[in-house]
């Protein structure tokens, strides 16, 4: 008798937006079709994106951290169960990950045991990459494991 290890998890990025709920879809199908889990992560800094410092806890920003963590935990658990209700099927063991930090560094730090990482695409173009960014890329270039990047709906494509 062997006792074979788990199968490693897909990871999938989610930040509520609809980009990200396709992702969470695809995720979600792969898990199913692998057989593996599925590990939703969201990232959130509130005080590196509002402030440009950390607030000290006598300040509250404790309170506002919860909340916001509390808060994107609800999104997340709410955008899984929109896709668990749109993909159907076999049922996936899903973890759930709301840490704090900067998105790219947060999804790579959560797929370091994985076999697969999911992240959408808000179709931002080459400028947008240019000027602000983008997760997708950072993690492509960044990833030690396959990486998919589910593009973003087109106006003129039917969901």
């Amino acid at each position: 008798m062997t006792n074979a290890a788990p199968p490693a998890p897909i990871v999938v990025g989610t930040d509520g937006s609809p980009g990200s709920g396709r992702a969470v879809c695809f995720a979600l199908q792969e898990s199913q079709l692998r057989g593996t889990g599925l590990r939703a992560v969201c990232a959130y800094d509130f005080a590196a994106r509002y402030s440009g410092f950390e607030w000290p806890a006598a300040s509250g920003f404790y309170d506002l951290d919860t909340q916001l963590r509390d808060a994107t935990l609800e999104a997340v658990t709410k955008t899984l169960q929109e896709a668990r209700e749109q993909v159907g099927g076999a049922p996936v063991d899903v973890e759930i990950r709301v840490e704090r930090g900067r998105p790219s560094q947060v999804l790579l730090d959560a797929s370091n045991d994985a076999c697969l990482l999911v992240v959408g695409s808000r179709g931002s173009g080459v400028w947008g990459r240019l000027t602000l960014g983008s997760t997708s890329t950072e993690v492509v270039h960044h990833a030690h494991l396959p990486v998919v990047v589910v593009p973003a709906e087109r106006p003129d494509q039917p969901s």
